[in-house]
């Protein structure tokens, strides 16, 4: 079995090739990461067309509609969205993902760009999945989005600590797809053309649903415990969802909310109790309906709208406070990559 499937929850570091017929490999990729590297640091951003800039520069982050993920930031990257699903192989984040999709978001960035999926399993060695985060972020010039159900939001609070180095090892990049790490733990800043260890990166936004302690205490992932309700500095904003007697996860009448080491903002939202573990990826009914896509789309923080009546709004809450949060975190990246292109463009 490949290193990156054991699924423990102990730090470890990537071992170096100890034979030299890997060393000599390594030193070959390592040349050729190196000249892409260069040329990816010398290769300017593209600048926004006039039109383009004036139109994303009014945007609203805080208060995207559904024209404006229509008409502009469809124009502009959208974050990918890794969503990992849990430990139960026919739950999956399809439902979710395809939610998105009909929200409005791009397909293509909530797929594996591997094998087409739009979920990602959780039993993985979250220190692969911070390499490929580094990856698509050095790809794509905007910072990928995690969000995790059940055991997937276990897996998204060890990328956090890995991320902020609580492993104590650096960590290497990883291509999608590619059996073993590249040769190198930097990558090169897509928005200044600095060179940026991986350990260290910070995520724009990140999220979990329904993690509770008791699952990774029958599972034996011990390890995990005492820092599962932490989310460090490596994060800007995290929300992290409870269902109020939760059998799965463990929870009684008052959830144990994540709280921040740190600067991190840290959201805690208590789902109704009528709301189930296993059914929480399930949302994809409420883009198909008029009445639901329309609420989700106007809802912000603090909204007191009354709920749609005589439709299915099952799991509305949730879905309408992540689309809220993906839709102000594709803006606010949208509107930093293009600001660092036209910086770039005044210096040339």
């Amino acid at each position: 079995m490949p290193a990156w499937m054991a699924f423990g929850l102990r730090w470890r570091a990537w071992p170096v090739a100890p034979h030299r017929g890997r060393q000599w490999r390594a030193l070959a990729r390592a040349v050729a990461a190196g000249l892409g590297l260069a040329c990816s640091a010398l290769a300017p951003a593209t600048p926004l067309a006039a039109s383009d800039a004036a139109q994303l520069g009014a945007l609203d982050c805080a208060a995207v509609s559904a024209g404006d993920v229509r008409e502009v930031l469809s124009r502009h990257p959208a974050p990918r969205v890794i969503a990992l699903q849990g430990s139960v192989p026919i739950v999956t984040m399809e439902p979710f993902a395809e939610f998105l999709v009909g929200m409005g978001y791009p397909d293509e960035r909530v797929r594996d760009p591997v094998d087409g999926r739009r979920s990602y399993s959780s039993f993985v060695d979250s220190r692969r999945v911070v390499g490929e985060v580094a990856w698509h972020y050095e790809q794509d010039g905007v910072m990928p989005i995690l969000i995790g159900h059940s055991q997937g939001g276990m897996i998204v609070i060890k990328v956090l600590h890995d991320l902020a180095g609580n492993g104590g090892a650096a960590i290497p990049v990883w291509g999608p797809g590619r059996p073993e790490p590249e040769p190198r733990t930097v990558i090169v800043d897509p928005r200044d053309g600095a060179e940026r260890p991986v350990v260290g990166l910070k995520l724009d936004f990140a999220a979990a649903l329904a993690t509770g302690s008791l699952p990774r205490l029958l599972l034996g992932q011990w390890g995990i415990l005492p820092l599962l309700r932490e989310v460090p500095d490596s994060v800007a904003e995290f929300t992290g969802f409870a269902i109020p007697w939760d059998p799965i996860a463990g929870t009684g009448p008052e959830p144990s909310g994540f709280r921040a080491t740190g600067s991190a903002r840290v959201r805690n939202v208590v789902l109704p109790g009528d709301y189930s573990h296993i059914g929480l990826p399930a949302v994809a009914h409420l883009a198909a309906q008029p009445e639901t896509r329309a609420w989700i789309d106007a809802w912000r923080p603090g909204s007191a709208t009354p709920q749609p009546r005589g439709v299915d709004i099952g799991n509305l809450q949730h879905a309408a406070d992540l689309w809220y949060s993906l839709k102000r975190h594709w803006c606010l990246g949208a509107k930093a990559l293009a600001g660092a292109a036209g910086q770039q463009a005044s210096r040339r």
